[in-house]
């Protein structure tokens, strides 16, 4: 599977989607996975990428790949 993934018709590494998600630039992220689930916007896919904003914060995040919706495990 790819690393890269179209999201909202723009094609996506994991840097750039985690950077999407959080909204900031990040340290590092993993290749992007398919979420087990349906965005509760759309009704679309969701991806999913783990990332680190910083040296000591491991966060996954989940983006719908057709609308603006995301979030991410923090609590």
């Amino acid at each position: 599977m790819s690393d890269n993934r179209v999201v909202q018709g723009r094609m996506q590494t994991p840097e750039s989607l985690a950077e999407l998600i959080e909204g900031d630039s990040v340290m590092d992220a993993e290749p992007i996975e398919d979420a087990d689930r349906d965005c509760p916007e759309c009704g679309e896919n969701v991806i999913t990428v783990g990332y680190m904003p910083s040296a000591l914060e491991f966060v996954t995040g989940y983006k719908c790949q057709e609308c603006d919706w995301a979030e991410t495990d923090r609590d």
